[in-house]
């Protein structure tokens, strides 16, 4: 992590933009929270959404000088709610500062907005408390900072993986089959993924694959049902117990066999541990 961020360092430094990038975005997917990945990322945008302004000679007018006291104000209030984290704040005083006079400082402006939209949207994904979870408000600012320059990968996978959070749950108790192919998804990228019902993708995805187990179960497709079931228990969970004996019983009907009086399950515990007891 340290040799890539040094890397992007010194690629952002000698104006390799799209270099510097890439090896910014090996650090964000490994390590979101590595030690001063944000302010880089924020520094390389910036750098990158300024370009040179042609130099155009032009008759002089006289014109009474602007006041621009005001927006200077507004724009140090924007700058400070920014260094502090807070970024509904910074897009308010922003906005103000666009309807008072959209030209002042309009690329570092840009950047601002690009800054406080995708870190607001990051929180609004991932925040601390499931409560304060809301997924669309977060892919929607995604989307909008994407309008002040491009999302780095992490944030990009970070918006789809809460589509096809949000897909996943349309399907919740009503088509159980696509609840197990879109939730598998989001366990695959961010298990940990929630919305405000406090349940991760990876549970999500284990209840709904048992869901599915069982349909297939009932219509008599136990080998398929077979390997629900034991996809479902690779995700430890106290609740896979009371599952362990009709997955027992499908696996042998599966291969035509009848089922051993004795036959008794054998879960896995994470690191392929077994349980003492067979429950």
């Amino acid at each position: 992590m340290s040799e890539q961020f040094e890397l992007g360092v010194q690629q952002m430094d000698a104006g390799r933009y799209e270099l510097a990038r890439q090896h910014f975005d090996f650090v964000l997917q490994n390590d979101p929270d590595y030690p001063g990945i944000q302010e880089m990322i924020t520094e390389l945008v910036r750098r990158m959404s300024v370009s040179p302004t042609p130099t155009i000679t032009m008759t002089p007018t006289i014109t009474p000088t602007a006041d621009t006291r005001e927006v200077e104000a507004i724009y140090a209030s924007a700058v400070q709610s920014l260094n502090a984290g807070d970024w509904s704040a910074a897009l308010t005083y922003l906005d103000s500062l666009r309807r008072k006079d959209p030209a002042y400082r309009a690329v570092d402006v840009d950047g601002m907005y690009y800054i406080a939209l995708r870190n607001r949207g990051i929180g609004e994904i991932r925040a601390y408390e499931c409560a304060d979870i809301n997924l669309e408000a977060g892919i929607y600012d995604l989307t909008l900072a994407e309008r002040f320059g491009p999302l780095d990968s992490y944030a990009n996978g970070l918006r789809t993986s809460a589509s096809l959070y949000l897909t996943a749950a349309s399907f919740w108790e009503l088509d159980w089959y696509n609840a197990h192919v879109y939730f598998g998804q989001v366990a695959s990228a961010f298990p940990s993924m929630m919305d405000s019902s406090c349940l991760l993708a990876s549970e999500r995805y284990r209840h709904a694959t048992i869901q599915y187990a069982e349909q297939l179960q009932n219509a008599g497709d136990y080998c398929n049902a077979s390997t629900m079931y034991e996809e479902a228990f690779k995700t430890y969970n106290i609740d896979n117990e009371q599952y362990y004996p009709v997955a027992t019983e499908v696996y042998y009907l599966c291969y035509g066999t009848p089922v051993p009086a004795t036959a008794t399950p054998t879960p896995t515990l994470p690191g392929g541990e077994t349980p003492s007891a067979t429950p």
